[in-house]
């Protein structure tokens, strides 16, 4: 009869992988990074757990004996998206990496998409900064009222358009057309809606971004537990990124702290046994993609002062995991997320101080679940339940 809280810091890497530079990412270190640019971080709770002994991090010392079990873990799956990671913490791995477009998309991926939104053409088709190609094509939007689709180097198809021109319920069902059509070879991890208000020269992106991921494309841990009826409610964007599978209950938020907050709320109503699920996207979002390493180390200080607030919810034999889906180290020259190994904090009454070391997938965490709830899961990754427990 346990509940596990299991919170992912959207792209908070801890290093770059032994593969980093097949994908461009070599010398990537978020955290590490992102303490050195800032000359420090104040992260007095998670050094508790154990963070300062996963990696050097500048201001977050290395505790003789952290609160509970601290490690990384490599991703063993093709690529390094957020669908991606995801589905890997819930055991699924991916053999074969979701399809990129950095020349665009082609004609006919596009021809098909407008007709059957009823318009005559699209602006951008091509990688790009979310802020920057509103500023650059924003105007032009207004003027024809076409689509802005962008991409990166990640599989996402982008769409992007401002409220006052292109209602939101319009924009979601854009989305919604282009996710049913981007199937087979095309069959991107995620379109993306991406509002935007203002006036040129001074665009700003929404808070109603919505993803419209593929669905699992096998058998996650969320699918057994809800089978099995142990609930799993997902706070942010967790719905999204499962298209809504494997979900029993979700509350939406705005950002980081709206997810704490929402986090806190499923900790104090739900039952036990149950699954709280929550991703804290602003580190993302936000610092990480935008090159921002100072408004990101604010966004990690922020986290850990709410830490406090989150053990104090946890009833006795609750678990909680602190973990990330991958990179995005804003102090290198690159926009997109990199190829990183991933925190991995275990704190409990009933869980023990052990380095778990370096994990060789994020399913680890998929198969602990199954553990955990008395499961039986058809999913990869080797369990750490053992190691954690006391006694």
């Amino acid at each position: 009869m346990r509940r596990v809280i299991l919170i992912v810091l959207d792209s908070v890497g801890v290093g770059a992988m032994p593969d980093a530079a097949d994908y461009g990412d070599q010398g990537s270190n978020t955290l590490g990074n992102v303490a050195e640019a800032t000359g420090g971080l104040n992260l007095p709770n998670l050094a508790e757990l154990g963070l300062g002994n996963i990696i050097p991090v500048k201001g977050v010392p290395a505790v003789p004996a952290p609160r509970g079990a601290w490690g990384k873990m490599a991703e063993a799956s093709k690529g390094k998206d957020t669908t991606t990671g995801h589905w890997e913490i819930a055991g699924l791995q991916l053999q074969e990496p979701f399809p990129t477009y950095p020349e665009g998309f082609p004609a006919d991926v596009l021809g098909a998409f407008c007709t059957a939104i009823g318009v005559e053409d699209v602006l951008g088709n091509k990688p790009a900064s979310g802020t920057a190609i509103i500023e650059e094509l924003g105007s032009e939007h207004m003027r024809t009222g076409y689509p802005i689709v962008y991409t990166s180097a990640d599989s996402v198809f982008q769409i992007a358009a401002h409220e006052d021109v292109v209602s939101i319920d319009t924009l979601y069902d854009w989305c919604e057309t282009a996710r049913n059509q981007l199937q087979g070879e095309h069959a991107v991890g995620r379109v993306i809606a991406r509002p935007f208000v203002g006036e040129p020269g001074s665009f700003q992106r929404t808070s109603r971004r919505r993803d419209f991921s593929l669905a699992p494309t096998g058998t996650t841990i969320l699918d057994t537990l809800v089978e099995q009826d142990i609930p799993v409610l997902g706070v942010g964007k967790i719905w999204d990124i499962f298209a809504g599978r494997g979900i029993s209950e979700k509350l939406k938020t705005k950002n980081n702290m709206d997810t704490v907050d929402k986090t806190l709320q499923f900790m104090h109503s739900s039952p036990a046994p149950s699954l709280i699920f929550a991703n804290l996207v602003d580190f993302d979002m936000l610092w990480g993609h935008r090159n921002d390493p100072h408004n990101y180390g604010r966004g990690l200080e922020e986290f850990d002062q709410r830490l406090p607030e989150i053990f104090e919810a946890m009833k006795p034999a609750d678990v909680l995991i602190i973990l990330a889906d991958h990179g995005c180290d804003p102090t290198t020259s690159s926009t997109d997320h990199s190829r990183e190994y991933v925190p991995l904090l275990v704190f409990g009454d009933q869980i023990q101080s052990v380095d778990l070391g370096v994990r060789s997938t994020f399913a680890d965490v998929a198969k602990t679940l199954a553990e955990i709830f008395a499961v039986g899961a058809r999913v990869h990754g080797t369990s750490f339940w053992t190691d954690v427990q006391k006694g």
